[in-house]
């Protein structure tokens, strides 16, 4: 099972925002030095809590302060953009890291309905259009042809190379699933959006439905599931009072800065979120690093998946960078086989 990273530049209470974004930066470098897999970022628009909103900049960046690590988005909401622009954003990032970028797609907005037509006035549209948008950007990232009489069949994505990204398809429900199977695709679930809820059917059908491809003759699976690795679970449980807080404002529909644990454990909760959020907590991967990594495993071969990409939100920046330390040490990652 490969190892790798989910960051979505989470935004800290009374912390800058931008301050997010030079810390990712520093994290792909430390996280490329205890030999994860990949790097993926996301991307959310007019957040609150998220500072990522343009993951092909931030991945350029980080593709240039990194030699090994692969680099990927997690993803492009396509229905955003142009399939062609999106292509050229992608093959300028393969010039820069060849062989080492991953180009993960999804449909979600990233953003409420609003922003999402503030990006594109068509968004809807665009969003039904979704398969004929990544076909065509299939066909622009490898310089295949686009299917004839296709009204931009002679438009090339430019810089071409002897390396393509590695395209996914990224989601939450059973819709992408069928889309990464039609094309033969890798596909990653995002575990972490709701607990897992439907995540094991969706693999089903992404497995029993499956196309090959030339590049993917066999599905390869993933899921991101949020985890905190710490010394102590007396450690884990202090941190993870940040979280906790995030995600009881996001279920009542409010994203905010992630609060400190100090300032989590002075939030006003009802007894009724109380033993909601303790719920939660009980199920969440938080606590000692050898009790994460075997929940890890078990989850991977629970779900059939070849890889986990592990999210981790702490305050303490430290901390955080401490809990993929040792979830490396645990799973003995090593830097020379990145490359593998």
């Amino acid at each position: 099972m490969k190892l790798s990273i989910l960051d979505q530049s989470p935004i800290r209470a009374g912390i800058s925002p931008d301050v997010s974004i030079r810390e990712s930066i520093a994290l792909a470098q430390h996280c490329e030095s205890l030999g994860y897999a990949r790097y993926w970022v996301s991307e959310h628009h007019s957040s609150d809590a998220v500072a990522g909103s343009a993951p092909e900049i931030l991945m350029a960046a980080i593709a240039a302060t990194t030699s090994k690590i692969r680099i990927g988005s997690a993803g492009i909401m396509l229905p955003h953009y142009a399939a062609l622009k999106v292509a050229e954003q992608f093959r300028v990032l393969e010039a820069i890291a060849p062989g080492r970028i991953d180009l993960g797609i999804g449909r979600a907005p990233g953003s409420d309905g609003r922003t999402a037509l503030a990006l594109n006035p068509n968004a809807a549209a665009a969003a039904d259009a979704f398969p004929a948008m990544l076909r065509d950007l299939q066909a622009w990232t490898a310089n295949e042809p686009l299917p004839v009489n296709h009204p931009f069949r002679v438009v090339r994505a430019e810089p071409l190379g002897p390396h393509a990204p590695e395209i996914w398809v990224l989601g939450s429900s059973n819709y992408g699933a069928q889309v990464a199977a039609w094309f033969g695709l890798p596909y990653c679930f995002a575990y972490f959006f709701n607990d897992g809820q439907g995540a094991q059917e969706a693999l089903d059908i992404y497995r029993a439905t499956y196309r090959p491809s030339a590049l993917n003759p066999q599905p390869h699976s993933a899921i991101t599931v949020w985890a905190f690795a710490a010394e102590t679970q007396a450690e884990a449980d202090y941190h993870y009072q940040s979280r906790g807080i995030a995600r009881l404002m996001r279920d009542r529909g409010h994203f905010i800065a992630l609060p400190s644990p100090e300032q989590a454990a002075a939030f006003p909760v009802s007894e009724s979120e109380r033993a909601r959020m303790a719920q939660i907590q009980q199920a969440a991967l938080s606590g000692t690093a050898r009790d994460v990594a075997a929940r890890l495993s078990a989850l991977a071969a629970e779900t059939g998946v070849d890889e986990i990409a592990i999210t981790t939100t702490a305050y303490d920046t430290e901390a955080r960078k401490n809990s993929y330390t040792l979830l490396a040490n645990e799973f003995s990652l090593d830097q020379t086989k990145l490359a593998a």
